[in-house]
């Protein structure tokens, strides 16, 4: 089988954001990157995929500047066996980003699945998955909790609105997002770990793919971090004088009595 994964590398959750000067996006000095959580799941699901299957090859791809080559040696280190990088300015939006990974996909051949995260967890716009499916022309499943592999057929569970549950069953070529609670992602051996510093990354940029500046369709013109939250307040003396005081503040600060 030829399986192939989508990635993207986003600051790591501890990480203090800072917006840069012009306001269209975060400072990126000194930011900690990793993979996405949810395309965890991806790879991991992709790889037990190939060990089911002989012969069968995994190959991740990402879009983004030139550090996400060591976001795609960690996908390598987990077991993938080659990788895609495109290279893109620091800013590109979704539909630039499948449109560059939907290139870089037919340059590598015909997938049998293509795996990705439901969302990143950075922008959390959750479109790349269904972008990247319409451009290559192919059904699609996202929010995927379970998936089962027949011939010429996967059937997935997919969690909707309200925690329903969603049973499609998927013609194969598809794409399939995934969901926290498809699978326990594996941890990179050291060894293997090794082995992805000396694997070659076969790297595509942008515009020979292309895509351009001109096919973005969203610009952040003026990003701003949440307004900081007010100091809490200690109440004193006993129960019944802070009762007295917690409702005065209700009323006159909070304003909800």
């Amino acid at each position: 089988m030829n399986i192939f994964v989508c990635i993207k590398q986003v600051p790591a959750t501890e990480t203090k954001i800072k917006i840069n000067g012009s306001g269209t996006g975060i400072d990126t000095t000194g930011v900690k990157w990793i993979m996405s959580p949810y395309d965890e799941f991806a790879v991991e699901e992709a790889l037990r995929l190939k060990e089911k299957n002989a012969g069968s090859t995994v190959t991740v791809f990402s879009a983004g500047p030139s550090r996400i080559a060591e976001t795609l040696r960690t996908a390598l280190a987990m077991g993938c066996d080659n990788a895609v990088c495109v290279d893109t300015p620091e800013e590109i939006d979704s539909f630039q980003a499948a449109k560059c990974l939907a290139e870089a996909i037919r340059k590598e051949g015909k997938p049998d699945v293509i795996f990705t995260g439901k969302q990143a967890i950075d922008d959390d716009c959750a479109q790349v998955s269904q972008l990247l499916a319409t451009f290559l022309e192919l059904p699609y499943a996202t929010v995927v909790l379970n998936a089962e592999y027949g011939s010429g057929q996967i059937t997935v569970k997919r969690e909707t609105e309200g925690g329903t549950i969603e049973i499609i069953a998927l013609p194969t070529p598809c794409l399939i997002a995934a969901q926290k609670g498809l699978n326990e992602p594996r941890f990179a051996s050291l060894p293997n770990i090794m082995k992805a510093k000396k694997k070659e990354i076969k790297t595509h940029p942008m515009a020979s793919l292309g895509v351009t500046d001109a096919d973005r369709k969203i610009k952040l013109v003026n990003m701003q971090l949440p307004p900081a939250k007010a100091a809490g307040k200690k109440l004193a003396g006993d129960a019944a004088a802070q009762s007295k005081d917690l409702v005065k503040l209700l009323r006159e600060e909070a304003k909800v009595l």
